[in-house]
């Protein structure tokens, strides 16, 4: 009888050993699915009607196409045709976790269906440590969709928790996506590399006027490695704020900002405010970002200057 149990045991725990390793191989073969679709997300894809702008180090124009960054990178339209939003009621937390420690960053996106949008997004790093988060308010959720990086570039437990902060009758649908590929922090680094950024010191505010040509513009605020605070807004007419964003992050360095604000219509002026005190200046980089179809670039000498020896007003399409 003692050996037959044994028997019986020895068949019960070869089960149990083989049946793990299915799962995992089911299990790794989900996760290298949902990988390559992810990484699908942040592909390059062709322009299908607008065109990007990149600055020219040689000549000061804009130049098109675009080699500092992608619309299929960042553009918070394209990345929404390829996932999967989770609706955030008003009053509701979601959170996505993100365990994986290639994933260096992610896209945060939200959007409602026209009305406005009120939403706090924090990035958690174990618990009781919130290394950065923001406050979002847009206007037209639907007009403007919000689209920004965070960085998560220490392995370990990394979670985004967006959090809407309106009445239950202001939804809003989310998405957060992590940058498998590394394209998203390729387009950033071009856009640090080929821009003249302008310091802007703690207290100080600085203005970026945008012609009717430019459909979006991207901001990176970085720091040496102090902390960044600061107030980003897109203005139409005198104190007319269509999207407002209070960034806040611990290392402006390690972890710095970087959005694409919509700019449709005429009259669009983005507004960087440096929160800090005077001892934490942070750069601001602020370029266009997609143009309308047809829109050429000029010199300097045919327009308006912003006083940091490019210019940002674009002649009307040809």
């Amino acid at each position: 009888h003692f050996e037959k149990a044994l028997s019986s045991h020895k068949k019960t725990l070869h089960h149990f050993t083989i049946s793990p390793n299915i799962k995992t191989m089911k299990f790794f073969a989900l996760t290298l699915a949902l990988g390559v679709a992810q990484t699908a997300a942040f592909a390059v894809q062709p322009s299908t009607g607008a065109s990007t702008t990149a600055l020219n180090s040689d000549t000061g124009l804009y130049d098109a196409p675009s080699t500092m960054g992608s619309k299929g990178t960042l553009s918070a339209k394209t990345v929404w045709d390829a996932s999967t939003p989770t609706t955030v009621q008003g009053g509701a937390l979601r959170t996505w976790s993100f365990t994986n420690p290639p994933v260096d960053r992610v896209q945060v996106l939200m959007k409602t269906d026209g009305r406005p949008l009120h939403a706090n997004v924090e990035l958690w790093e174990g618990p009781d440590n919130t290394p950065q988060r923001m406050g979002v308010y847009i206007e037209e959720g639907s007009l403007r969709p919000f689209s920004a990086v965070i960085e998560t570039p220490r392995p370990g437990a990394n979670a985004v928790a967006i959090y809407n902060t309106a009445m239950l009758e202001f939804p809003l649908a989310a998405s957060v996506e992590a940058d498998v590929g590394g394209s998203t922090g390729s387009g950033i680094r071009m856009l640090a590399e080929m821009s003249v950024p302008r310091l802007i010191q703690g207290g100080a505010i600085n203005t970026y006027p945008f012609a009717p040509t430019v459909e979006s513009v991207q901001i990176l605020l970085q720091t040496d490695g102090r902390p960044l605070n600061a107030r980003i807004e897109l203005l139409q007419g005198p104190s007319n704020n269509k999207q407002v964003m209070e960034v806040y992050t611990e290392d402006g360095l390690e972890r710095p900002f970087f959005a694409v604000i919509e700019t449709p219509g005429v009259g669009n002026v983005v507004r960087v405010i440096n929160a800090a005190a005077v001892e934490f200046p942070l750069t601001a980089f602020v370029e266009p970002y997609l143009l309308e179809p047809g829109a050429r670039a000029v010199t300097q000498s045919d327009t308006w200057d912003n006083g940091e020896g490019s210019s940002f007003l674009l002649s009307p399409p040809m």
